[in-house]
């Protein structure tokens, strides 16, 4: 066992198909370009895509969905069967496919095919939802979420990712998931035509009332998610904006969010979780990156509480290891705009903190304010903080030399001649920089500060 939670995604299932090729010339016979050496993938899409990625997770997953016996069916159910269990639901016509043309890794056009709707449900999955001990709906507007309606209403699932083209959740739901542009459509009209971030709050809003959900995570894409209860909304950004292949970044975010509400966490917990999931999916080349049937599952991204692990695992997928260091005693805008710019730098960002002992050598007497679990606590809820790593003695070099990092960050407030460290980098490749810190601000003219309002 590995401790996660089972999970029965309910939807329409489909396949998606990318052939990708290299586009260097026009056709002679119409201004289009033509794509030359196109090789053909195909993988899960829709609801299948959802339980797909959460079976690769580690996650015990039963799929509720539609499938036949068309070609796209059977070529559908050979790429779950190793990962999953399908519980099939019986189809009026061929499962719908989707087919990208990309060149140079970039959609030219789609074509859609197969227009395959759920018919009924059966015993079987009436029993799989009823059992379920946590539900995600995918719902594409295929008919699936319709014909198991009852069930679900008696059970309200965790998860319900709407589309526009289907029902509305189940009252109860604990998280609904549309994205930007469907909450604006789902939404009752107001009269406004904006789509900013007011309207997308007050559109989430309104959907927790119309829908009685208990909670509204709009996607935003590259700018996060925002989560509301009915009232102020939290917005939860991205740890990082990246330019890539977003396709599929919506099934990613909606799995984590359902696993992570199964394992019990709380529904901000599970966005902010959420939100990293799909950023990092994004990151990583998107849909078409997807691991296929026959690929050995990755191992999990290591938790906060294991640096090494996390250094290790983004150099086996050739990305680049950021570590900064100091006692981070007060946090302040400088210590946050340092690790912000110092995770830019690469791929995951480690910071390594001084301990309360090493911290007293250091600064002296009555240092560090904070102790040490309260400034771990605070940085790692940093969205650009990945892990943090501790030492006791008076320079990480020990820590650094596990850690192997390509980067080494520290302050602008150190000269080249005091970072002992860089010698040490130099060792594997790596390169310590200095990075400016934003003009007065220091834990000691905190202190400072607030010691003299208080005589």
């Amino acid at each position: 066992m590995n401790g996660k939670a089972p999970l029965v995604v309910v939807g329409d299932a489909l396949l998606d198909r990318d052939l990708t090729g290299r586009a260097e010339r026009l056709a002679p016979d119409a201004p289009v370009p033509v794509v030359d050496d196109c090789g053909e993938r195909t993988r899960p899409g829709g609801a299948a895509l959802a339980a797909y990625l959460a079976a690769r997770d580690g996650r015990d997953v039963t799929l509720v969905a539609g499938v036949g016996d068309d070609p796209a069916s059977r070529e559908l159910r050979r790429l779950l069967e190793p990962w999953l269990t399908l519980v099939p639901l019986p189809l009026d016509g061929p499962l719908s496919e989707k087919t990208r043309v990309l060149a140079q890794d970039r959609p030219v056009v789609r074509l859609d095919r197969g227009a395959g709707r759920t018919r009924e449900a059966t015993d079987a999955a009436r029993e799989a939802v009823r059992s379920a001990p946590a539900v995600l709906v995918s719902d594409y507007g295929r008919g699936a979420a319709d014909a198991l309606r009852d069930y679900l209403a008696a059970r309200p699932p965790l998860v319900w990712d709407p589309h526009p083209r289907g029902g509305p959740p189940v009252p109860g739901t604990r998280l609904v998931t549309p994205a930007e542009k469907e909450a604006h459509g789902l939404a009752p009209q107001d009269g406004t035509s904006r789509r900013d971030l007011r309207a997308a709050a007050h559109s989430a809003a309104a959907l927790v009332r119309h829908w009685r959900a208990a909670a509204v995570a709009v996607t935003l894409g590259a700018r996060g998610a925002l989560l509301s209860y009915g009232e102020h909304p939290l917005l939860v950004p991205a740890p990082a904006a990246h330019p890539g292949d977003s396709c599929g970044a919506g099934d990613r975010f909606a799995a984590t969010a359902a696993g992570l509400l199964a394992d019990g966490v709380l529904v901000a917990e599970a966005v902010e979780g959420a939100v990293a999931a799909a950023t990092g999916f994004v990151a990583a080349g998107g849909a078409a990156a997807v691991p296929s049937a026959d690929a050995e599952p990755s191992p999990p991204l290591p938790a906060g509480d294991d640096p090494c692990a996390l250094a290790a695992r983004v150099r086996a997928a050739h990305g680049t290891v950021v570590a900064a260091g100091g006692c981070f005693d007060l946090l302040h805008a400088g210590h946050v705009g340092l690790l912000q710019a110092a995770r830019r730098l690469g791929d995951c960002l480690v910071v390594c903190v001084n301990s309360d002992a090493s911290v007293r050598r250091r600064k002296g007497g009555g240092r560090p304010v904070n102790p040490l679990a309260d400034r771990v606590r605070v940085l790692r809820a940093l969205a650009c903080v990945d892990a943090v790593a501790v030492f006791a003695e008076d320079t990480p070099e020990r820590l650094l030399a596990d850690l192997r990092p390509d980067v080494w960050v520290k302050g602008g407030d150190y000269a080249a001649a005091d970072l002992p460290e860089a010698a040490l980098l130099q060792e594997w490749g790596g390169q310590a920089v200095l990075l400016p810190y934003l003009d007065g601000c220091s834990s000691t003219a905190l202190m400072e500060r607030a010691a003299e309002g208080a005589r």
